[in-house]
């Protein structure tokens, strides 16, 4: 129909008429509350938006002279958080004289890809940056979550071994009482 007739037919039922698809020949367009749509394509990205999971990038920090202590807590703070699902930046932070010897800071890289080799991917190789060098981790595709081992159900205690309470044993005080002599 005519662009005028279907605009007059929209507004006679109170409605917009919206252009669908403009590069089709003849363009196409549709008689609608165009507010109402509007609302319902914001709630449908709101709906959309809850059920994403947004990655973020943790960082952790060492030092060339990190202890075995704490390169272990570290750890294990970059395997919870690849658990996750976030991404982890470890970076090796060098100061003063440090910076003579690179290599320190990248063996403590490697052996925490070696360590980490089953869970996690390194997304590129160690690099160093100024002062400091960095390695970007993310979750092994393949490695899901592990699943929780199922408890044995506890065992029924006996009805021997429950005494009724007016059964019970008398006080301590009493079996404590010194002879008198």
């Amino acid at each position: 129909m005519p662009p005028q007739q279907a605009l007059t037919l929209a507004r006679s039922k109170g409605l917009d008429l919206v252009e669908v698809a403009a590069t089709a020949v003849p363009p196409v367009c549709r008689i609608m509350d165009f507010g109402k749509y509007q609302y319902q394509e914001q709630k449908r990205q709101r709906e959309a938006r809850k059920h994403q999971k947004v990655i973020e990038v943790k960082e952790i920090k060492f030092r060339p002279k990190v202890d075995e202590h704490d390169y272990q807590f570290k750890k294990k703070h970059i395997e919870r958080f690849l658990e996750d699902g976030d991404k982890v930046k470890a970076t090796i932070f060098f100061r003063g004289r440090e910076m003579a010897h690179p290599e320190i800071g990248r063996r403590i890289l490697i052996r925490l890809l070696e360590e980490l080799g089953d869970s996690a991917i390194a997304e590129n190789m160690p690099r160093q940056e100024g002062n400091t060098m960095h390695v970007i981790l993310a979750k092994k595709p393949g490695s899901g979550p592990k699943p929780p081992t199922p408890r044995p159900p506890a065992a029924p205690r006996p009805a021997e071994a429950v005494a009724a309470p007016d059964e019970a044993e008398p006080a301590a005080d009493e079996d404590r009482a010194e002879p008198t002599a």
